[in-house]
C-alpha cells in the first residue's frame, strides 16, 4: 500500500514540472508563431508584388504607344495587389515616381528599354513596382516593422 501512495506522489510532482516546464516555453511558442506568420506575411508580399510588376509589363508591352503608360499599368498591379492588407479596395492610384508612403504603398513606373538594357537588344519595356508592406510584429534583428519590396519586369514590346 505504502508503494502505491508513493507513486501517486511522484505522479503529482512530475505533472507539475511538466506544467513548469510549459509555461517556460510559452514565450518561445509565441515568438516561433510570430516569426512563421510575418515570414509567411512577407513571402505572400513578394510573390504578389513580382505578379504585379509582371501583369503591368504584360500591358506595357502590347504596344509601341503603351510602353511608358505607367498609370493604367498602375490599375493593374492594384488589381494583383487588392489582397495585401495595406492596399485593399480603397486604394485607386499609386505614389507619384518611385516613392512609397503609408497613404500611397505602392508606386509603379514604366520606362521604354532599348539596347543593352533590353532582354533580346531590341525595343522593350521595364515595369517597376515598389510595395510598402505595414507595420506587422517586428522581431529585432530577424524582421523590421516593414518592408520596401521592389520588383521589375522587362518584356520585349510585341506591336
Amino acid at each position: 500500500m505504502s508503494e502505491a501512495r508513493e507513486g501517486r506522489r511522484n505522479a503529482r510532482r512530475r505533472s507539475g514540472s511538466n506544467i513548469i516546464e510549459f509555461s517556460l516555453m510559452i514565450p518561445w511558442y509565441v515568438f516561433l508563431f510570430v516569426g512563421a506568420y510575418d515570414y509567411g506575411f512577407f513571402s505572400y508580399s513578394l510573390i504578389a508584388t513580382q505578379t504585379a510588376a509582371s501583369v503591368g509589363a504584360s500591358y506595357c508591352a502590347t504596344s509601341s504607344s503603351t510602353v511608358t503608360d505607367a498609370t493604367t499599368a498602375c490599375g493593374y498591379a492594384l488589381d494583383q495587389l487588392r489582397n495585401l492588407p495595406n492596399v485593399g479596395s480603397g486604394l485607386t492610384t499609386c505614389g507619384t515616381g518611385s516613392t512609397v508612403t503609408a497613404s500611397a504603398p505602392v508606386a509603379v513606373t514604366a520606362t521604354s528599354v532599348s539596347g543593352t538594357n533590353s532582354p533580346d537588344g531590341l525595343a522593350a519595356t521595364a515595369v517597376t513596382v515598389k510595395y510598402l508592406t505595414p507595420q506587422l510584429v517586428p522581431i529585432p534583428g530577424l524582421l523590421p516593422g516593414t518592408l520596401t519590396i521592389t520588383r521589375t519586369v522587362k518584356m520585349r514590346v510585341r506591336g
